[in-house]
């Protein structure tokens, strides 16, 4: 049996969503508006400690901008910021400051702030900005996203066993698979080889190279460590007498329980 290649979906195409942070009641107001003719979905939080739970690292906040006022009741916004870039460091965001507010533009910016806008401000200069900052958001999650489809495209899969070239990544039933780096090496040539057996020259010829000395012995070693990892899984490696060694899907009955 031979590795087979998964096949990406194509991703659907979502209106930008907005995360507006500000406790100024006219002022959001305004922003929103500006932002729903703009044709964003808009979020608009008053409460720093709302928008600090609203960005926690829990689930995925989904927002491709956040717009951030920096004196907020609750969680300020330097806080907010700091906390949001623990565990995001592309969502872009586009602090709200006062004017004479320089040492917080400055910390801001130190922070991870993708930009930022005095007030007051003109309008246009802020709707500007906004599309700015979302096409390159749009622009980060559509070159990840061609990364994701390569390695996918790439993928190479024998029962739940999956191995991304382009990432160097083994899966075991879509969990990591942590390898030292001659099992992976190892296993990389295996699987690309996956339903024929492979003697250990070729197997240190082609995991290895001519450079790195590898004895038979050790390919024993490694051979006997990643049976050890697969034991339990759909996944076989067998030695063929006389032939080599066999990375297959195991059949059913002979899986061990």
């Amino acid at each position: 049996m031979t590795p087979t290649q998964s096949t990406p979906s194509t991703p659907s195409r979502q209106t930008p969503s907005l995360l507006l942070v500000e406790d100024d009641a006219l002022l959001s107001s305004t922003l929103h508006s500006v932002f729903i003719s703009e044709g964003l979905d808009v979020t608009h939080l008053a409460d720093g400690s709302a928008a600090l739970a609203r960005l926690s690292p829990g689930q995925p906040h989904g927002f491709a901008l956040v717009v951030l006022d920096l004196n907020l009741p609750g969680a300020s916004g330097l806080e907010i910021l700091a906390a949001l870039r623990e565990h995001d460091r592309h969502t872009p965001v586009l602090i709200l400051t006062a004017r004479g507010a320089i040492e917080d533009r400055v910390r801001g910016l130190d922070l991870g702030a993708d930009d930022y806008l005095a007030k007051p401000f003109v309008l246009d200069e802020l709707e500007a900005r906004v599309r700015a900052l979302l096409r390159r958001h749009a622009n980060h999650q559509a070159s990840q996203a061609t990364h994701q489809s390569r390695a996918l495209e790439q993928r190479l899969v024998v029962g739940s066993l999956a191995f991304e070239p382009l990432n160097g990544r083994f899966l075991l039933a879509e969990a990591p698979l942590s390898l030292p780096p001659r099992e992976q090496r190892l296993l990389g040539c295996l699987i690309q080889h996956a339903g024929e057996p492979v003697d250990k020259a070729r197997l240190t010829r082609e995991a290895f190279g001519e450079q790195e000395a590898v004895g038979d012995n050790a390919i024993e070693v490694y051979v006997h460590r990643l049976r050890k990892r697969l034991d339990g899984s759909d996944v076989s490696l067998r030695t063929i007498r006389g032939l080599g060694y066999l990375l297959e899907q195991a059949p059913a009955e002979s899986r061990t329980p």
